[in-house]
């Protein structure tokens, strides 16, 4: 219930700023000089020349999966209806969510030119956070275990200058470095796209394309996980039934990975969880210098143009995963501490 209340600020937040914005958004879909029938297919299509709330009650019913629409051919090539009740004049519907179609790529449906570009950031986003998540863990654990020696110092320090360093810089000097003077040695390219698609339809995956950008997004994550797992892992350490453990004789590895690591995961599972929603958003910078084909690219082009359907397309598609993603971070968190129940 309260996914659904998110997902539905957010439409409402972007949809009424973006109009908001200056200019007239028929001149935007259909040029600087619309003549009376793009006028009117625009009307239909959006409904420009209704009241705001209305429109935006007709985006909440296209976009939904149970809406009502009037009985013609047009609402049902339009909306692909899987299952439909009469109603009179009206049709109570079951169908796929209608993100309508983008002004700026000749009238395409939104959603299959999302969908053709989430692939590339899922890819992107998936990789760095897995990245940082396995590479912090080890580092917080080796440093809490190895407490004020030199290792641990280092790891420490050394998280804090990535945490503190921006991303673009990050990002511009990693490419330049790895991917231009040291190029010969990596063999790392700077820009180009990790999946191709072939004339004959194939699509090959090619991992060198995805290194640099995914070291490049996961670096401020990788900082983060690193302090709080070695902040739980102190924490958890000095507890009683740690020293309970330690004196009926337990392996050192056995009390740390079975009794101690797992009750400090907790806090690293919820930063795990944000970041890999903030890295959705986060990686349209990286995609831009890297020269990679995913959905931010598409949404900065789309903000742009003003191509208003790409833009709230790409919002409601992100809002959705963020939901789903802390969904299962609570089912992850009833499988990891046993104090925790889903009921």
């Amino acid at each position: 219930m309260y996914g659904l209340v998110v997902i539905l600020g957010v439409m409402m937040v972007v949809f009424f700023i973006f109009h908001a914005l200056p200019g007239d958004p028929i001149q935007v879909c259909a040029g600087d000089r619309p003549n009376e029938q793009e006028i009117e297919i625009l009307n239909e299509e959006f409904g420009f020349n209704k009241p705001l709330p209305l429109q935006f009650m007709l985006y909440l019913n296209d976009f939904s999966p149970i809406s009502f629409h009037q009985d013609t051919i047009t609402n049902e090539r339009k909306y692909a209806y899987i299952v439909k009740a009469d109603l009179g004049n009206t049709l109570l519907v079951f169908k796929y969510p209608y993100l309508r179609k983008s002004c700026r790529y000749m009238g395409r449906p939104v959603g299959k030119q999302l969908m053709d570009n989430l692939e590339s950031t899922l890819w992107l986003s998936f990789s760095a956070i897995s990245l940082a998540t396995i590479l912090g863990v080890f580092l917080g654990l080796v440093a809490a275990l190895n407490k004020n020696t030199f290792s641990d110092n280092f790891i420490v320090t050394t998280s804090v200058i990535g945490f503190s360093t921006p991303s673009f810089v990050m990002a511009i000097l990693i490419s330049i470095l790895f991917g231009y003077y040291w190029a010969d040695w990596t063999g790392l390219p700077i820009r180009g796209h990790f999946l191709e698609l072939k004339d004959n339809g194939e699509r090959v995956f090619k991992l060198k394309y995805l290194i640099l950008p995914t070291i490049t997004l996961a670096l401020r994550p990788l900082a983060i996980i690193i302090q709080l797992t070695r902040s739980a892992m102190l924490e958890v350490l000095s507890q009683d039934y740690i020293r309970t453990a330690r004196a009926k004789g337990l392996p050192k590895w056995m009390i740390v990975v079975k009794h101690a690591l797992r009750n400090a995961l907790n806090p690293v599972i919820t930063a795990v969880s944000g970041w890999f929603a903030a890295l959705m958003t986060g990686a349209f910078f990286i995609e831009y210098l890297f020269n990679l084909k995913g959905l931010g690219a598409v949404t900065i082009e789309a903000v742009e143009y003003r191509d208003f359907p790409i833009v709230m397309g790409a919002t409601v598609i992100i809002a959705i995963i963020f939901v789903l993603i802390n969904i299962v971070v609570d089912i992850i968190y009833a499988l990891t501490d046993p104090r925790i129940r889903l009921n």
